[in-house]
């Protein structure tokens, strides 16, 4: 290991949560932020159903709905990866957040049913438009012994205003769905304003300079010359494919408590209070052992922490199939969650480093919209599943999450590759 190596491995060895949070730039902090109040103001999705069915729409109607909001969400993600070359990051937010507010309120004015569905679709898209360009700002910002861990606390804030919001939203709700919308309207519009007090002016081109001192992965020099070409790079770095597998099947088996789980309870004649304890056990670990965990996990060699993660997250759904009761159902429930919290950080972060630096945005997109699709696909495979095989669901949960670490382990470099390593040290 040569000197600036060592030096930079003892950087990261002493860097816990508060001092790299001391030294994250102003506009990483304001992204940050940013993301915790779009997410505490994001009512829309869950309350879509409620509101078309209480305004007299059909189920089957409102369903459709909230799955053009999925799919505009997939779309969005993928837009923003292209936009950011484009029109730059900070506009790029923006642009993101101003739809958003102006699309969110105008469901109050929605008059028939396409129109709802033009407006799910668009509010979806637009709602994540922000992301690839929020990841690609953090990622250019901050140095690669640091990413890790700053990608752990964008999760953490996400996380925040994920779970705080239903419980908001539920309070907005007793009063009027008008209060609701124009609420997610304003959080939407606050975090334009933010953006554009905080982040710095950007031009497209400025997406391929990285941090001082920071190196770019071995393999993105062979990407040079195909990184300007967008998505089509992306899809001819094999490697990266694989990886983006491993994020398909990963996302898939990891949705499935959210589908699979409370059928499964409940199968089991236990109370649906059951299933709500296993959901905070996953919340509570995740919020509360996240930035400990990863103060570790940021040194484990990329290829590793992620394959760790999806076993465990496979481990422990592949648990549920055994009979049982509330003891171990919670026990299963926290193997999988300290795999979430072993290998989300490291895959969210690892895009950047496998990405030449101009086509960062797009390799960051394509991880992030592959999860959507995962997210999107796992739990109606999930329930399919459940109808024909019962409790052996979760032991295919395990063999997908099996075949989603050896994408992994194919698609990302070795230890000895100084590129595994997301602090750059390579050892």
């Amino acid at each position: 290991m040569s000197v600036e190596g060592a030096t930079r491995t003892g950087d990261a060895e002493a860097a816990g949560v508060v001092l790299t949070w001391r030294e994250a730039p102003l506009p990483v902090k304001a992204v940050i932020a940013g993301i915790m109040v779009n997410r505490l103001g994001g009512f829309l999705q869950v309350f879509l159903v409620l509101y078309m069915v209480g305004g007299g729409y059909p189920e089957v109607q409102a369903g459709f709905a909230l799955a053009a909001h999925g799919a505009g969400a997939v779309a969005g993600i993928l837009l923003g990866g292209w936009l950011v070359g484009r029109i730059g990051v900070r506009a790029s937010i923006i642009t993101s957040m101003t739809a958003n507010a102006a699309l969110t309120a105008a469901f109050l004015y929605a008059a028939s049913y396409p129109v709802m569905l033009l407006l799910a679709a668009g509010t979806g898209a637009a709602s994540q438009v922000y992301r690839p360009a929020s990841a690609e700002l953090v990622s250019r910002l901050t140095s690669e012994e640091r990413r890790v861990m700053v990608f752990a606390m964008y999760r953490l804030a996400t996380n925040i205003g994920t779970t705080a919001a239903p419980l908001i939203g539920a309070a907005l709700v007793a009063q009027s769905y008008t209060l609701l919308f124009w609420a997610e309207a304003a959080a939407a519009l606050g975090v334009a304003v933010l953006g554009s007090r905080l982040l710095p002016r950007d031009r497209p081109s400025s997406a391929a300079a990285g941090p001082a001192g920071a190196k770019a992965a071995p393999e993105a020099d062979a990407q040079a010359q195909a990184g300007r070409g967008g998505y089509r790079a992306v899809l001819a770095d094999r490697s990266f494919v694989l990886f983006l597998l491993a994020i398909l099947g990963f996302s898939a088996v990891y949705t499935q408590y959210l589908s699979t789980l409370p059928l499964a309870v409940r199968e089991r004649g236990l109370d649906i209070f059951v299933y709500g304890v296993l959901v905070a056990v996953n919340g509570l670990i995740v919020i509360l052992c996240e930035l400990v965990v990863t103060r570790k996990v940021q040194r484990w060699p990329a290829r590793i922490a992620t394959i760790a993660g999806i076993l465990a997250v496979g481990g422990g759904l592949a648990a549920y199939a055994l009979p049982w009761g509330v003891a171990g159902l919670v026990a299963a429930t926290v193997v999988w969650s300290v795999g979430e919290i072993i290998g989300s950080p490291t895959m969210t972060a690892y895009p950047a480093l496998a990405a030449a630096p101009e086509n960062r945005s797009r390799y960051l997109g394509a991880s992030q919209a592959m999860f959507g699709v995962g997210s999107a696909i796992g739990p109606a495979a999930g329930v399919a599943a459940w109808a024909l095989m019962g409790d052996t669901v979760w032991l295919a949960c395990g063999a997908v999450a099996a075949l989603a670490a050896t994408a992994a382990f194919i698609g990302m470099p070795g230890p000895r590759d100084p590129a595994a390593c997301p602090r750059g040290d390579g050892s």
